[in-house]
């Protein structure tokens, strides 16, 4: 079952903008998620872990769509800002604070971590095979 568009903007409204997240690309990324996420091992978070995973990749794409309208080629790949200045004014961040080791892609989002948190949280204990 794939998470329906609406429920993803009820739970995250900060994705209500239509034409910055269009249905097409919430559909299309919540059914990825919904194929790629093993729903019995996921559980009760399924739905979560199939929002975040689009959430994710809809924040990518909005970069993406960003840089083609300030005329760079899209998809270009960049880590998090650590330092930045202009005229006498700098700023820096410490972006290994909040970023999960060994997030690769992952890291690149908010909710990239929150999935790989939750997956990884999922992914770990025992799983039993048959028996009674």
């Amino acid at each position: 079952m794939t998470v329906p568009a609406s429920q993803l903007r009820t739970d995250f409204p900060e994705f209500a903008n239509t034409t910055t997240y269009p249905d097409s690309a919430v559909d299309m990324w919540l059914g990825i998620a919904a194929v790629t996420l093993p729903e019995d091992r996921w559980g009760a978070w399924w739905t979560l872990g199939q929002e975040l995973f689009a959430c994710h990749h809809l924040v990518l794409a909005a970069q993406a769509a960003e840089d083609v309208a300030d005329g760079n080629t899209p998809g270009e790949v960049t880590g998090a800002t650590t330092s930045k200045a202009v005229d006498k004014v700098s700023v820096g961040y410490d972006a290994s604070a909040v970023t999960l080791t060994d997030g690769g892609f992952w890291n690149m989002t908010r909710y990239g971590i929150q999935f790989l948190q939750f997956a990884r949280m999922i992914g770990s204990g025992g799983v039993q095979f048959g028996g009674c």
